[in-house]
């Protein structure tokens, strides 16, 4: 298997699907002659012209309304939105237009649209350019919301949002881009609403997503030498939402810490820990924990926007404190 980087894998994903289906098309700022903020669409435009390969002006609102317009009339858009902060400019069209236009027309219009943008910390970029918003669109339904955390992910979750009807937010992680990882030659889709367990354990279920599935395997390391058992779940997709896998984990080991690396209140992280305590109430050791960002705007300082994020050793204190735990009084 050859060595990908995860922006590769991304663009091997675009090049493949618009090699076998010619509905399909990239719009979005910077994306032709430059190749992309994160340099996923380079040398695209070679391949495929300027007609599939659409530098926009700049604007997000252009973009999204344009590629939603594309996917009702049978075009399978593929839209780059170069930070998700930038998504707020768009999300009369996402949230009032593309989520619900299947439903209002009675299912006789669709909306074949990915909407590709990049989230996350690690650059120092400042409180507008560097948070977490996949709750936004999680809370909307009628969106599928995609999050990798791997370059054969990236690969596979890529190829499946674009080859389904309909709207779907599939969010990066500017911290990923430059990872690799081996990727099978062979061409493959990873359906979406599938979590994978990343790694077994039997003392706890350490459930999350996107750039914090490497955080959580590298505590999952370090616990295991302390005869913890950590098991790692990574989502992939928060919309639809895995919960079987999620539920069969905790089920064996009875404890669970949720980490993402959005902003605690109103995250993922609440709405995992509830539906887990309201299916497993009976049979959990210990309360459900978060670890999350703290609720504050993020700092373009380096030093305090890693302070902000959580690190390993929250996550591994959140895990003792479930571990310290023997029974809910109930």
């Amino acid at each position: 298997m050859p060595t990908m980087m995860y922006r590769d894998a991304l663009r091997r994903a675009l090049y493949e699907e618009m090699k076998a289906d010619p509905r399909v098309f990239l719009l979005g700022e910077d994306i032709g002659l430059y190749g992309g903020a994160y340099a996923v669409t380079k040398g695209l435009l070679d391949e495929f012209g300027p007609q599939r390969v659409r530098d926009t002006p700049m604007s997000e609102a252009v973009i999204v309304g344009a590629a939603i317009g594309a996917a009702m009339i049978g075009g399978r858009p593929v839209a780059e939105i170069m930070y998700v902060d930038f998504m707020t400019l768009t999300m009369d069209q996402v949230v009032n237009q593309a989520a619900k236009i299947h439903f209002m027309f009675g299912g006789q219009i669709t909306v074949p649209c990915v909407i590709r943008t990049q989230q996350g910390t690690g650059r120092g970029a400042g409180a507008q350019h560097s948070q977490s918003l996949e709750s936004w669109f999680v809370h909307t339904p009628g969106l599928k919301v995609v999050t990798p955390a791997t370059p054969s992910d990236a690969y596979g979750l890529l190829r499946a949002s674009i080859q389904d009807d309909n709207p779907v937010i599939f969010l990066e992680h500017k911290g990923l881009y430059a990872i690799k990882e081996d990727v099978p030659e062979e061409p493959f889709v990873t359906p979406l609403g599938v979590a994978e367990v990343k790694r077994e354990g039997a003392d706890v279920t350490l459930i999350t997503y996107s750039r914090m599935v490497h955080l959580a395997l590298e505590v999952a390391a370090q616990l295991a030498e302390r005869q913890i058992g950590v098991e790692v779940i990574d989502l992939r997709t928060l919309q639809p939402l895995d919960m079987e896998t999620v539920l069969k984990s905790v089920s064996k080991t009875r404890r669970a810490v949720v980490l993402h690396e959005a902003v605690m209140t109103g995250g993922l992280g609440a709405e995992l820990s509830a539906r887990i305590t309201e299916s497993l109430f009976d049979q959990l050791l210990s309360p459900v924990r978060r670890v999350a960002a703290r609720d504050v705007p993020l700092p373009a300082n380096v030093a305090l926007e890693k302070y902000v994020v959580p690190n390993a050793e929250q996550v591994i204190s959140a895990i003792e404190e479930t571990l310290a735990v023997k029974q809910i009084v109930r």
